[in-house]
């Protein structure tokens, strides 16, 4: 079982500050995570395309040339913060499919999806089902030239079974799922529960650990903010041993997105952390 990061861990020392957050004290790049990542010794990385500056061919080739010289495994992530909102946005979908090539121009085999987010939680999930049914059946016409898995993420928004309910209407071996374990939690699903159902449909993963949140409202999102891997409520062991047991090929990449206040606004602190709890998972599963 190898181990990676998410780059959205530093999403405010990208640019991007929830109203609810502290400005950060300094800006890095895409180049300054990925030797971020190199230092910490991880196996891979997923680029969330947000945070990519450019992508023209010459910049994405010099981002390949890094991904290689440090031997990464890499997931190219595309929809934040929502993505094809719920199958509303056809110009979303558009930019998907145009990514899928950014995707390959890195070196990616599998490339994060989102289907919906949690703007778009309360609204009928029946025809929000269908119509990404439709688009995801679509768009893997062209990855399939490319030889790419999409893996559309639990987004604060679908259960575990209407995740299925989605994987199944594409019908497709290269479509699954970016499983982020804390986001079932987020939507009340026994994450333990969900990898039993789709494990052999995980093709990336988001690994978080949620506690509770004593500054934030019963129905903020962030009510449930991230630990490190290891302090929080998510058996992230477990998961990790049900993966392995389905013969997942991918890697454990963490993820922060709202860092408990408990970490002082740490985020690299809170990474390092969890990257050692998750060699140690790793190692366990040897």
């Amino acid at each position: 079982m190898k181990v990676g990061i998410d780059s959205y861990c530093y999403h405010r020392f990208f640019g991007e500050v929830y109203p609810h957050q502290n400005q950060p004290a300094k800006q890095i790049t895409l180049e300054d995570f990925i030797k971020r990542a190199k230092e910490l010794d991880v196996d891979g990385v997923s680029l969330e395309s947000c945070f990519v500056p450019r992508f023209d061919p010459e910049y994405l080739s010099e981002i390949k040339g890094m991904l290689d010289e440090f031997n990464f495994d890499r997931v190219y992530a595309w929809g934040h913060p929502d993505g094809l909102e719920g199958g509303k946005n056809e110009a979303a979908y558009d930019e998907m499919v145009e990514h899928i090539e950014y995707a390959n121009a890195i070196g990616a085999k599998v490339m994060r999806v989102v289907g919906s987010s949690l703007m778009f939680r309360f609204e009928d999930h029946g025809p929000q089902i269908e119509k990404l049914s439709r688009m995801f059946t679509n768009a893997m016409k062209v990855a399939d030239n490319y030889g790419i898995k999409l893996a559309d993420e639990n987004h604060i928004d679908y259960n575990a079974d209407e995740m299925l309910e989605l994987i199944h209407n594409v019908n497709h071996p290269n479509f699954g799922i970016n499983f982020d374990t804390g986001n079932f939690l987020r939507v009340l699903d026994d994450p333990i529960q969900g990898m039993e159902k789709l494990a052999k449909f995980t093709f990336s993963t988001h690994v978080k650990d949620l506690k509770i949140n004593p500054q934030a409202a019963v129905n903020d999102w962030y009510f449930f903010s991230c630990t490190p891997v290891g302090d929080g409520l998510v058996d992230n062991q477990k998961l990790a041993q049900l993966l392995k047991d389905a013969n997942y090929e991918g890697f454990l990449a963490m993820e922060i997105d709202t860092l408990h206040p408990d970490y002082n606004d740490d985020e690299d602190s809170a990474v390092a952390q969890s990257v050692k709890e998750l060699k140690k998972i790793a190692q366990s599963l040897e």
